[in-house]
C-alpha cells in the first residue's frame, strides 16, 4: 500500500507518494497560480502513471488551504497544518524544541516541550556524534502560534517587495544578511513594510540593504510577535520555501537565535557549535506531506482510501462553474451593449489637445515638470502656451538620482535641450531639488489639483489614484475647500492592484483585457489591504479564477478609495463633476468600476478621466515653473549634461543615525559632486568642498541637523521668530497662572468684591497680551 501526502498551499502545491516501508517514491513541487483543483488533479494524474498509484488500495491525506475543499472530492482525509508537521518533526527530529514554518502566506510556529513540562523548559541537548532519543523516550507537548490574516513576515511579502525592486529571485535567494546595514522596516504589517521599502527607496538606499532589512523584519515579525514572549530552545528547525530558498533570511535566523540564547541564558551543551543547533533540512518544503503520511499509519485499513480523480475532474470542468454562478455576482459589464458604451465613452483621452504637438524645435520657451513617484517617474515639457508638447512615463528603478538622470535623458534625447524652468513633486522631490537645481517642489495635492484645474476648471472632485497613495480634493469655486490622503495603507492604490498582477503574470497593460473577460465575480471584503489580500486566498480556494479575481478587485477599488480611504459616506454631497486621474485610471477596468459606483451614489455626475492622467502631477509641476519664471525668477536648473555627469555616493551607518531624540532615525547621507559646494569638513563624515549633502530617512526637521552648532544656529533662528510673531495664547497662560503678589485682590476679600478685581485683572493681562 502506498500513501499520499499532499500539501494544497495558498501558493504552491507539494506532494510525496511513500510505500509501506516509508520510502519516498514520488514527490514535487509546484506553483498553481491560483489554480489548486487543477494543479492536484495534474498531480495525481502523474501519481497514477508514474509511480502506480491505485484508486481503492491506496491511501491520500491531504493537508494546507486547499484541503478542506478538495480533499472529499478524492476520498482524501484533511490533516490540519500544524499536527502534519508537528507529526513529521517528533518523527524525523526528536530532539527539535521550535520549529518556524514559512509559507506563501502564511507562517507558524510550534513550541515542543517535554511531556510534563513546561513551553522554553530547558532540556540536555545531544553532543555531536551522539544517537537522537527516540520519540517514545521524550514524549512531547506542543504550543502552537499561526498567522494568516497578515502578509507580513511570509514569503510573498519578500518576493513582493524584491519584484518591485526588480530583483531575479535567483540573485535574492543568494542576497545575504550579515554585513549591511540595516534599516527601520515595519515587522507588524506587511502593508506597512511595503510603503517603508518604498520610502528607503527613494532615500537612496542600496537595495542590498532593503532585502537585508526585510529579512530581519520577516524574524523579527516571528520571534517578536508569534512566540509570545516564550523563548524558543534549541534544537531549532526552520522549514518552509523562503527558510530553504533565502540565505540571508538563514543567516537572520542564525544571528537573531544565538543573540536570544545570550540575552536569556539559555545554557548550551560545551563544545557544541551555536550554528549546529539551528537546522535547515534539504527537503523543508515536504513536512507536512511527511507529516500526512505518519498521521495515516494510524488510520484505519479502510481510511482515507484514494478513489480515483473522477469527482475532482468534474469539479474542475463543471462543479466549480455551477458554484461560483451561485454565489457570484455580475462582471464589470452586464451587458455587450454596456461594454461597448463604456469604451466608446472612456477607452480613449476625452479632452486631447486641441492642436498637435510642437515639435523641439518650434515650441519656443518650454518648462519641465517632473514627478517621481512611488513607483514612476514622469516628465512633461509645457511650452508658453502651457500646451503638452512632450511627456515619458518610466517604472521606478529604485534610486531617485537614477531615475533623474534616466528621465532627463528622454528629454534631452527629445530635442529639448534649453528648459526656461523646472519643477519637481512626488515623493523624490525634497531629496532631488538642490541636486538638479529645481525652481521650486510642489506638494502632491498642489500639482495635481493645478493640472485637472487647467483642463477643467469647474470640475468639483479631483480623485487621484496613485501607485502608494490616494489623493481626494474636493473643489469649491476653483480652489481646494478639503481634501482626504490615504498614504499608509495599500487598500484602493495602484501597487495593490499591479501585486495581485503580477502574482498572475499578467502585465498591467492586460489588466482590464482580462478583468473584462469575466462574466462573474466574486465578492471580496472592503477595507484593510492585507485581510483583503486573505480574502483573495479565501476565493481562490473556491476555485475563482485569475480573470475573475482581478475583476473582483477592480469592482472593490471604489469602495475602498471613497469609503475606506476617503471616509466620504454621502458622495452627493461633494459635488457632481468628478475628474479621475493618476496612474491607476489608466486601467479601463478600474474606470468601469468608477464609473458604475459613483453614478449609483450621485445619478446624473459626470465622470471625466484626466487626458494625461498618469502624467497630471507633473504638468501641475510644470505649470508651476511657468507661474515661477512669469513672476521673474530666472530658472536655478543645472542643465543636462551636469546632471549625467553626477557623481554621488550614499552612507548609512552608526555615524549617520540621528541621535536628536529617542526614535534614532537611521538616516542616509547622499553625497554629491556640485560646483561651489561649501562641502562639511566638520561632520562626523567629512564631506570636502564641492560636494553637497542631502538627508534623507529623518522623521522629523531635526533630521536635517548633523551636529550642535547646527541645532544652535536653528534654535537661534527659531527663537527670532518666536520675537517677531509671539505665540499670545501662550503668553496670556503664563501670566494668567503667575504667583499673584501684592497687586492681587486679597483672598480673604469679600466674593462680591472678589469677582470684579479678578475679571478686572485677567482682562488687563488679555489686553496687555495684545499690546
Amino acid at each position: 500500500m502506498k500513501t499520499i501526502g499532499m500539501d494544497v498551499g495558498s501558493t504552491t502545491v507539494k506532494a510525496v507518494v511513500a510505500d509501506a516501508n516509508g520510502e519516498v517514491l514520488w514527490r514535487d513541487y509546484q506553483r498553481h497560480h491560483t489554480r489548486q483543483a487543477e494543479k492536484v488533479l495534474e498531480f495525481l494524474a502523474r501519481m497514477q502513471a508514474e509511480c502506480g498509484v491505485t484508486p481503492g488500495r491506496d491511501r491520500v491525506l491531504f493537508t494546507g488551504s486547499g484541503a478542506g475543499l478538495l480533499a472529499p472530492l478524492v476520498g482524501a482525509k484533511a490533516v490540519q497544518e500544524v499536527v502534519a508537521v508537528a507529526a513529521a518533526v517528533e518523527k524525523l527530529h526528536p530532539r527539535v524544541r521550535f520549529v518556524s514554518e514559512l509559507g506563501g502566506e502564511d507562517m507558524k510556529t510550534v513550541f515542543f516541550s517535554p511531556a510534563g513540562g513546561r513551553i522554553g523548559q530547558v532540556i540536555p541537548i545531544r553532543a555531536a556524534g551522539t544517537a537522537p532519543a527516540a520519540p517514545a523516550d521524550l514524549g512531547s507537548t506542543k504550543q502552537v502560534y499561526m498567522q494568516s490574516a497578515c502578509s507580513g513576515g511570509t514569503g510573498t511579502f519578500i518576493e513582493k517587495t524584491a519584484r518591485k525592486l526588480e530583483i531575479e529571485t535567483e540573485r535574492l535567494a543568494q542576497m545575504p544578511y550579515a554585513g549591511h546595514t540595516l534599516h527601520r522596516v515595519s515587522s507588524k504589517c506587511g502593508i506597512f513594510a511595503e510603503a517603508d521599502a518604498n520610502t528607503l527607496v527613494k532615500s537612496g538606499v542600496p537595495v542590498e540593504e532593503i532585502i537585508a532589512s526585510l529579512f530581519e523584519a520577516v524574524v523579527y515579525q516571528n520571534l517578536a510577535t508569534l512566540t509570545k514572549g516564550n523563548t524558543p530552545q534549541p534544537e531549532v528547525l526552520l522549514l518552509g520555501g523562503p527558510n530553504l530558498f533565502f540565505r540571508g533570511l538563514q543567516e537572520a535566523w542564525r544571528h537573531h537565535l544565538k543573540a536570544l540564547w545570550v540575552e536569556r541564558k539559555v545554557e548550551l551543551p560545551a563544545g557544541v557549535d551555536p550554528d549546529s543547533l539551528i537546522l535547515v533540512p534539504e527537503d523543508a518544503l515536504y513536512y507536512a506531506c511527511f507529516g500526512c503520511i505518519e498521521v495515516g499509519k494510524a488510520e484505519q485499513a479502510d481510511s482515507a482510501l484514494y478513489l480515483g480523480s473522477e469527482r475532482l475532474h468534474w469539479w474542475v470542468e463543471t462543479g466549480q462553474h455551477e458554484q461560483k454562478a451561485r454565489e457570484g455576482g455580475r462582471g464589470l459589464a452586464g451587458s455587450e451593449d454596456e461594454f461597448a458604451a463604456f469604451m466608446r465613452r472612456y477607452a480613449s483621452p476625452v479632452a486631447a489637445p486641441a492642436r498637435p504637438r510642437a515639435t523641439a524645435a518650434s515650441a519656443g520657451r518650454v518648462f519641465l515638470g517632473c514627478d517621481f513617484g512611488s513607483t514612476t517617474a514622469k516628465a512633461v515639457v509645457l511650452d508658453a502656451a502651457r500646451e503638452l508638447v512632450f511627456d515619458c512615463y518610466v517604472p521606478s528603478h529604485g534610486n531617485p538620482i537614477e531615475d533623474a538622470k534616466g528621465i532627463l535623458r528622454k528629454v534631452r534625447e527629445a530635442g529639448y535641450t534649453r528648459i526656461d524652468g523646472l519643477a519637481l513633486t512626488g515623493y523624490g522631490k525634497d531629496l532631488l531639488k538642490d541636486i538638479l537645481g529645481a525652481d521650486s517642489a510642489v506638494v502632491e495635492t498642489v500639482a495635481h489639483a493645478t493640472a485637472a484645474l487647467h483642463f477643467f476648471p469647474d470640475a468639483d472632485v479631483i480623485c487621484d489614484v496613485g501607485g502608494a497613495d490616494v489623493k481626494i480634493m474636493m473643489l469649491r469655486q476653483g480652489t481646494v475647500a478639503d481634501f482626504r490622503l490615504n498614504s499608509q495603507c495599500s487598500s484602493g492604490n495602484g501597487a495593490f492592484l499591479q501585486g495581485v498582477a503580477e502574482r498572475y503574470d499578467t502585465p498591467l497593460a492586460d489588466y482590464a483585457g482580462r478583468a473584462f473577460k469575466a462574466k462573474s465575480i466574486p465578492a471580496l471584503a472592503m477595507g484593510c489591504g492585507v485581510f483583503l489580500q486573505s480574502d483573495i486566498v479565501n476565493q481562490q480556494r473556491k476555485g475563482w479564477s485569475a480573470d475573475e479575481i482581478m475583476a473582483s478587485l477592480a469592482a472593490v477599488l471604489p469602495l475602498n478609495v471613497w469609503v475606506y480611504a476617503g471616509q466620504l459616506q454621502n458622495l452627493a454631497a461633494v459635488g457632481r463633476k468628478f475628474v479621475l486621474q493618476g496612474g491607476t485610471h489608466r486601467n479601463l477596468a478600474v474606470v468601469k468600476a468608477q464609473v458604475d459606483f459613483i453614478r449609483d451614489k450621485v445619478p446624473g455626475a459626470e465622470i471625466i478621466v484626466h487626458p494625461y492622467p498618469g502624467e497630471a502631477g507633473a504638468i501641475g509641476a510644470a505649470m508651476c515653473a511657468a507661474d515661477a519664471w512669469r513672476e521673474g525668477r530666472p530658472s536655478r536648473f543645472r542643465g543636462f549634461a551636469t546632471i549625467e555627469s553626477l557623481e554621488y555616493r550614499s552612507t548609512t551607518n552608526e555615524d549617520t543615525t540621528c541621535t536628536w531624540c529617542a526614535v534614532n532615525c537611521h538616516r542616509t547621507f547622499i553625497d554629491v559632486a556640485l560646483e561651489g559646494a561649501a562641502g562639511r569638513p566638520w561632520s562626523k563624515i567629512a564631506l570636502a568642498p564641492g560636494w553637497k549633502r542631502v538627508i534623507s530617512g529623518n522623521t522629523c526637521p531635526k533630521g536635517l541637523l548633523e551636529d550642535a552648532n547646527e541645532m544652535r544656529v536653528v534654535k537661534t533662528q527659531l527663537e527670532e521668530v518666536k520675537r517677531v510673531h509671539p505665540n499670545l495664547a501662550q503668553r496670556v497662560r503664563d501670566d494668567a497662572f503667575r504667583t499673584l503678589h501684592a497687586a492681587a485682590p486679597a483672598v480673604t476679600a469679600e466674593p462680591a468684591r472678589l469677582l470684579p478685581a479678578a475679571f478686572g485683572y485677567f482682562g488687563r493681562l488679555v489686553r496687555r497680551a495684545f499690546r
